[in-house]
């Protein structure tokens, strides 16, 4: 049973809705199939532009920013924008998967011609990322629109897992293709994907076009199992609070100014799951760059032991994905949000003071299996509690600034990362980067259990 606070003090109950229902469905399948087909893409594409146009270094590192650049430039104005539309989503991402896929499917067509240039792949890449940004941008809203607060969390979880599963399956896909045929001719399942991303999306009903989350629940988040309330950063026990009222809310031109912006940013900045998110996202940008240098000549592992235990990352993905909805269920979100706080930290403690041999393996195993399950536990949580608590109207604009922090974090730990590593070798890196993680996440723990998992205030935008 669901419980909504009334104005008059009172509760009213409802039988929940079914979840995952049908809309849920296509929109997961639609996502996952596309997240497949990218992930084929970023192998492919690469080997296109490297084996196929023979591009340099300075060409390959612009293939790099293009893929990436335009999607997060384009998150926040795309984002203002999808905040104001008043017109179903589903057929506007259908037609951004549309998109996509004429550009991936014009790869192998221009090179048959004889027409694909470097220079036009950047292009055509640059496009594609920025189609994605849109495509993200109109995404959170509708997820809001068709699941219900108690299962944003869970829903979170599941495209999480999914693109877990398509982290590991996708360049093994590719790889296998690339030993038949050209890498033009394998950027084609990348089409393919979003083809049938694009078909899958016209299930995607909401009830109606204009729904946005409900109403907060008093004295804890929805579906919680914690009367008393939940830890920092998850669902508020009141919804975020905006200065201005749903008759005077703002147009997208204003939401999209920088002072908007930075006022989000600071208010988020408040919130412990996201500060607890954008430290792990920081970690892993500190050691992108060191851990595999420090497997090597560190601990001396051998390739084909690195990427077979690499490889237990999607293991640690999909299992967090698919258990955090039932852990916040049994446990309420404040517990669950701590716990993958307390998983993300441990998951680090061990690799740095390794050495060669057995340790250094069972170091790099607790790193992937409860890095990855840590993070997916976190991730959902706060991205679930942040859709639950944003008012409709700033849904997409709060979830693409969430993930402009943690994309932020992720780039400035990579030269952070590689700075020290050159300044005092792969070891210390390492240990630099479980000693931020301590210094910043310990307390957090210490303080969500000395508050008894107390919410923090209602964030006002």
């Amino acid at each position: 049973m669901t419980t909504t606070a009334l104005a008059g003090g009172g509760e009213q109950t409802a039988d929940p809705p079914v979840f995952p229902d049908r809309p849920f469905r296509a929109l997961w399948a639609a996502t996952g199939l596309s997240q497949v087909g990218s992930a084929v893409s970023n192998v492919t594409i690469p080997m296109c532009a490297a084996v196929t146009l023979g591009a340099s270094a300075l060409e390959m590192t612009s293939l790099a920013v293009v893929e990436v650049l335009p999607s997060l430039l384009i998150r926040l104005p795309a984002a203002a924008w999808s905040d104001g539309l008043r017109r179903p989503r589903a057929p506007m991402m259908a037609a951004c998967n549309l998109v996509q896929a004429a550009i991936m499917g014009s790869v192998p067509l221009l090179w048959w011609l004889g027409a694909l240039h470097i220079v036009l792949l950047l292009a055509l890449t640059a496009v594609a990322s920025a189609a994605l940004g849109v495509y993200s941008a109109l995404s959170s809203p509708l997820l809001v629109q068709i699941v219900p607060k108690a299962n944003l969390v869970e829903a979170n979880g599941k495209i999480s897992a999914t693109r877990s599963v398509a982290d590991i399956s996708g360049p093994a896909l590719g790889g296998a293709l690339l030993a038949r045929v050209a890498a033009p001719y394998v950027v084609l399942v990348d089409a393919l994907s979003f083809l049938a991303s694009a078909a899958l999306l016209t299930r995607v009903r909401p009830a109606s076009a204009d729904t946005g989350p409900a109403d907060a629940v008093a004295g804890g988040p929805a579906g919680s199992a914690e009367p008393t309330g939940t830890a920092e950063g998850a669902v508020p026990a009141e919804p975020v609070k905006t200065a201005k009222t749903a008759k005077t809310s703002t147009t997208w031109k204003q939401r999209l100014g920088a002072a908007a912006n930075v006022r989000l940013a600071l208010a988020m900045g408040r919130q412990s799951g996201v500060r607890a998110v954008v430290t792990v996202s920081f970690v892993n940008g500190v050691t992108q760059p060191v851990l595999v240098l420090f497997l090597v000549h560190a601990v001396h592992m051998g390739p084909s032991l690195i990427g077979s235990l690499l490889a237990l990352g999607a293991v640690g993905g999909v299992t967090g994905g698919m258990l955090v909805g039932r852990a916040q269920k049994r446990f309420g979100s404040g517990r669950t949000l701590a716990l993958g706080t307390a998983v993300s930290l441990l998951s680090l403690a061990l690799l740095p003071f390794a050495s060669a041999g057995p340790s250094a393996m069972a170091g790099l195993v607790l790193l992937e299996l409860a890095g990855s399950f840590g993070g997916t536990l976190l991730i959902a949580s706060v991205f679930g509690s942040l859709q639950a608590a944003a008012p409709k109207d700033r849904i997409a604009q709060v979830m693409a600034m969430a993930f402009v922090l943690l994309q932020a974090a992720s780039l400035i730990g990579v030269p952070v990362g590689g700075a020290l590593a050159v300044a005092f070798g792969t070891r210390w890196a390492m240990i630099a980067a479980f000693a931020v993680m301590a210094a910043a996440l310990g307390p957090q723990l210490v303080r969500w259990a000395l508050t008894r998992w107390a919410p923090d205030p209602p964030v006002i935008l």
